[in-house]
């Protein structure tokens, strides 16, 4: 088998559908198998998706485990060379798989293949990710790669060919199958964000390369399952990047870090709370933002518990 797609979904079944079908619809020779992992559907996904495709292998999980232990899962009994994690809401070009697995069998010191993500109108998502540090987390990350764009590589510029980078976006990920078992896998303290970051870096520190490609065309509906609830959603990501923050960085660092982003946290709170209040309501992006904001606050307040954020 040369290539195991990972699938997770999770009340996304129409973008799940899409998704599978674009894989099933690949060019070139590939040997190819497909694992869902049902992360607690509540939508007709568990009905639908197996009688729509019988040749994948689907597990409907009781509840949400999150996507670093539902993807060990499926990994674990997948059989390809390479391992790609498709996120549901994104969909391949038909040439995508086989030029991305060609790149990674001519280049054995490459560990790690990323796609250029895309709009649905065609125009470029950030595909590449620099590693989590005091600069991305405190400072405007469209400002980084504006002034210092070697260092923080963004969708501003155009990259002809495929170039080395340190983490990419995970709505398309490509392992090969010996990295994967040499990290064992993600680290499943991460639940919902930054575990192919986190796996990135420890892909490194093995001396496996990250690359992106962006011969490799992949449409991305970015975030669909975040948006189903997006202050539990951020609850999440502040809690993957405390999480990445206590295993990678000095604790002068992390102490940094959290007085930084809790008093950006109050201001952004303050200005959305007004503009709000201003516009009386009125404003759903406003009214969006100081939710979020509002909800992060909370949880800070009650001491950042395990139980608030995405439903396990």
């Amino acid at each position: 088998m040369d290539v195991s797609v990972i699938l997770l979904t999770r009340n996304t079944c129409q973008q799940t559908r899409e998704a599978i079908q674009s894989v099933l619809a690949s060019s070139g020779p590939l040997s190819k198998e497909i694992y869902v992992i049902d992360n607690g559907s509540t939508d007709d996904t568990a009905r639908i998706l197996p009688t729509a495709f019988p040749e994948i292998h689907y597990q409907q999980m009781e509840s949400n485990v999150g996507f670093a232990r539902g993807v060990n899962l499926a990994a674990r009994a997948a059989k390809g060379d390479f391992f790609l994690l498709l996120n549901s809401d994104a969909r391949l070009s038909p040439d995508a798989l086989q030029l991305a697995v060609e790149w990674m069998r001519a280049d054995p010191g490459c560990g790690v293949a990323g796609a250029q993500l895309l709009h649905d109108d065609g125009k470029k998502q950030n595909s590449i990710a620099n590693f989590p540090s005091l600069a991305t987390e405190l400072l405007n990350k469209f400002l980084l790669r504006a002034l210092w764009p070697k260092h923080f590589p963004g969708k501003e510029r155009e990259y002809p060919e495929p170039m080395e980078v340190e983490s990419v976006i995970g709505a398309f990920f490509l392992v090969r199958r010996d990295v994967w078992e040499t990290l064992g896998g993600m680290d499943e303290r991460f639940f919902f964000f930054l575990e192919e970051t986190d796996f990135c870096l420890r892909a490194r520190q093995a001396g496996f390369a990250t690359v992106h490609i962006p011969q490799v065309l992949v449409w991305h509906g970015q975030g669909q399952t975040a948006k189903q609830d997006l202050p539990a959603a951020r609850i999440e990501y502040w809690r993957s990047r405390y999480a990445y923050f206590a295993k990678h960085r000095s604790v002068a660092v992390r102490l940094v870090l959290r007085c930084g982003l809790l008093l950006r946290l109050l201001l952004d709170s303050a200005v959305s709370g007004l503009l709000t209040m201003a516009t009386v309501g009125l404003s759903r992006r406003w009214r969006e933002k100081f939710a979020v904001h509002r909800a992060l606050l909370l949880w800070h307040l009650r001491g950042c518990p395990a139980g608030i954020g995405l439903p396990r």
